[in-house]
C-alpha cells in the first residue's frame, strides 16, 4: 500500500510525508512540462557575428521567468546575467525586510500558466494543503526559496558575477561591455532586456537634507544592506512612511535599537493603496493601449502620494514601546554636534538627538543615473518629450519616465536618430507609466512577460523576414511515398471485345 502524506499539527507535514510529497511534486512538474510540449527548435537564424539573440540583464524573478518564456517560444540563444553572486540576486535575501509579501497569495506569478510551477503547488508539496490555506500572505523567505527552486526546475542558467557596464550599438545589434568577476569581457547580442528591478530605473531617492548634512557613516538608505548589529542600543531616525520605512524601523527594533522615531511629512499616514486599482486583468493587459492623456491622468492621480504601508508592517513596528511616529514632519534639518545628530522641523529645534539616520524614501526614475545607459540616454524619449499634461496634472517625476512601446522597448527622442533603441526592452519599474504597473512585480508577470516575449519574437521574425520566407517556400520533402495507397488504386475494368453485330466475341 502506497504511503500517503500525513498532515500533522497546524497543517505541517512530517518529514517522511514531506519527502514523499516533494518527490510527487517533482514528478508532476516534469509531467506538466512534458505535456505542455517539448521546447521548440530555435527558429531564429544564427548570425555568426552575434553571440546571443537575447541578453536578459537581471537574474531575479523577472529575468528567469523571461528566459523560460523565451525558450518556450523557440528563442533559444538567450543568456541571463546578474552582477550579484548566486543567492544575492534580487532583493528577497538582501534588502527586502518585510515578513510577508505584499501581493495576494493567490496572485499568478512566474509559472506562466503552468500551475505545477506556481508557488501554491510548491508550498503545498512541502507543507501541505492545510498549511497553504492557513497562510494570510506568502512569507518572504519562502518566496526566496521558491524562486531558487523555480530557476532549477525551469533549467534557466544565470551567469552570476557578470555586470553590464556599457551598451554600444553595432551593425547587427549591440556590443555589451561586461565585467565578469572583475575582468572586462565583450559580447554581442541582437536584443537586450533590462530586468533590473526598482533600482534599474534610476537609483535610490536620497533626500538632500540627509546627504548634505551628514557624513556617510551616519546614514543609510532603507533599500541598501544595513548592518543592524551595529545599531544595537542606538537612537535611530527614519524618514519616510511607506512599507519599506516601517519594515526597516521594525527590524532595527527587533535587533535591539534603543528607539526608532519615524517621520512622515504628511499630516497622516497614507491609508489607501490607490495603485491596487490597477490590479484587475483588463487594466494590466490593456493599459498600454490607452491614449497618452488617459495614461498620464491615471498615474498623476495614483502617484500623487507614495503608497502607504500595509497593515502588517505598521503593526510590526508599533508593538515596540520604543517606536515613535511623527506626523506633519516637514522641512527637516539635520546637524551633527559632538557625535549626535540634532533634528529641526519647520525651522524649530525639536530637541531630539539621534545616532543614525535611515532614509525610507524609495527609488527615483532617472535613466541618466544608470551608468550602463550613459552612451544612449540622450536619445531615449521620455514622457516629457512626448506629452504635455493638462493644467493641474503636471508632475516632474512622471515626466522622467521613459516613453516605451507596447512591447516595453525604448523609443527615439528624435525620429531616425537612434532606431536601435527599439531593440532594448525595459522591463523595470520605470515602465509603469507606459504599460501600467511595475512589470517586475508579481502582479505584472502574468500579462507583462507574454507581451514582452511576443514583441521580441515579432521583431526577430520581421528582421529576418526574407530568410523565413525562403524557409517557408523552400522545396518540401514529401511525407508520403505512394506505397501507402498504391494497392488500393481503382482501375477501370477492361472493356470486352464485340463483333460487328455488337455481340460478345467467343
Amino acid at each position: 500500500m502506497r504511503n500517503e502524506p500525513v498532515i500533522r499539527g497546524e497543517g505541517g507535514l512530517s518529514e517522511p510525508a514531506r519527502a514523499i510529497s516533494i518527490s510527487r511534486h517533482d514528478e508532476a512538474v516534469a509531467r506538466a512540462l512534458r505535456l505542455h510540449g517539448a521546447y521548440p527548435d530555435n527558429w531564429v537564424p544564427v548570425r555568426p557575428e552575434i553571440d546571443h539573440d537575447v541578453v536578459v540583464v537581471g537574474g531575479g524573478q523577472s529575468g528567469v521567468a523571461i528566459a523560460f518564456a523565451l525558450r518556450r517560444a523557440g528563442i533559444a540563444r538567450t543568456t541571463v546575467i546578474d552582477a550579484a553572486d548566486d543567492g544575492a540576486e534580487g532583493v528577497w535575501l538582501t534588502t527586502a525586510r518585510m515578513n510577508n509579501l505584499r501581493s495576494p497569495k493567490l496572485l499568478p506569478g512566474p509559472e506562466l500558466g503552468i500551475p505545477e510551477l506556481g508557488f501554491q503547488a510548491w508550498y503545498e508539496a512541502r507543507h501541505g494543503e492545510a498549511a497553504f490555506a492557513a497562510l494570510t500572505s506568502i512569507p518572504r523567505l519562502d518566496w526566496a526559496a521558491y524562486l531558487k527552486w523555480y530557476r532549477e526546475a525551469t533549467g534557466v542558467a544565470v551567469r552570476f558575477g557578470t555586470r553590464l557596464e556599457a551598451v554600444e550599438p553595432v551593425a547587427q545589434g549591440f556590443r555589451l561591455r561586461l565585467s565578469v568577476a572583475g575582468r572586462p569581457v565583450e559580447e554581442t547580442c541582437r536584443k537586450l532586456v533590462l530586468a533590473t528591478g526598482f533600482a534599474g530605473s534610476g537609483g535610490l531617492n536620497l533626500p538632500a537634507f540627509i546627504k548634505r548634512s551628514l557624513p556617510a557613516a551616519l546614514y543609510a538608505h532603507a533599500e541598501e544592506p544595513i548592518d543592524f548589529a551595529t545599531l544595537k542600543g542606538k537612537r535611530i531616525a527614519v524618514f519616510g512612511a511607506a512599507s519599506a520605512a516601517f519594515d526597516t524601523a521594525a527590524v532595527a527594533l527587533e535587533r535591539g535599537a534603543a528607539a526608532v522615531h519615524l517621520f512622515c511629512r504628511h499630516d497622516d499616514i497614507e491609508r489607501y493603496s490607490l495603485m491596487r486599482m490597477l490590479y484587475f486583468p483588463g487594466s494590466v493587459e490593456h493599459f498600454r493601449d490607452l491614449p497618452d492623456a488617459q495614461r498620464w491622468r491615471i498615474m498623476s492621480v495614483l502617484c500623487r502620494r507614495a503608497q502607504g504601508p500595509v497593515p502588517d508592517t505598521v503593526r510590526r513596528a508599533r508593538r515596540f514601546q520604543s517606536f515613535y511616529l511623527h506626523l506633519g514632519a516637514r522641512d527637516p534639518a539635520l546637524a551633527v554636534d559632538g557625535g549626535e545628530i540634532g533634528l529641526g522641523l519647520g525651522g524649530r529645534d525639536t530637541g531630539l538627538k539621534f545616532d543614525f539616520v535611515i532614509a525610507g524614501t524609495g527609488y527615483g526614475v532617472d535613466l541618466s543615473a544608470r551608468p550602463e545607459l550613459a552612451g544612449l540616454v540622450e536619445h531615449i524619449a521620455l514622457w516629457r518629450d512626448r506629452y504635455r499634461p493638462q493644467p493641474g496634472e503636471e508632475n516632474a517625476d512622471l515626466g522622467r519616465y521613459p516613453y516605451l512601446s507596447p512591447g516595453f522597448a525604448f523609443t527615439e527622442k528624435t525620429a531616425g536618430t537612434a532606431p536601435y533603441l527599439g531593440n532594448i526592452h525595459f522591463f523595470s519599474a520605470g515602465a509603469m507609466l507606459s504599460n501600467g504597473r511595475n512589470p517586475g512585480e508579481v502582479s505584472g508577470m502574468r500579462h507583462g512577460i507574454p507581451q514582452l516575449v511576443s514583441a521580441i519574437g515579432r521583431d526577430l521574425f520581421q528582421d529576418d523576414a526574407e530568410a523565413h520566407v525562403a524557409r517557408i517556400l523552400a522545396p518540401c520533402q514529401p511525407i508520403l511515398t505512394g506505397a501507402e495507397y498504391r494497392d488500393r488504386l481503382w482501375n477501370e475494368p477492361a472493356e470486352a471485345p464485340t463483333s460487328d453485330m455488337g455481340l460478345p466475341v467467343g
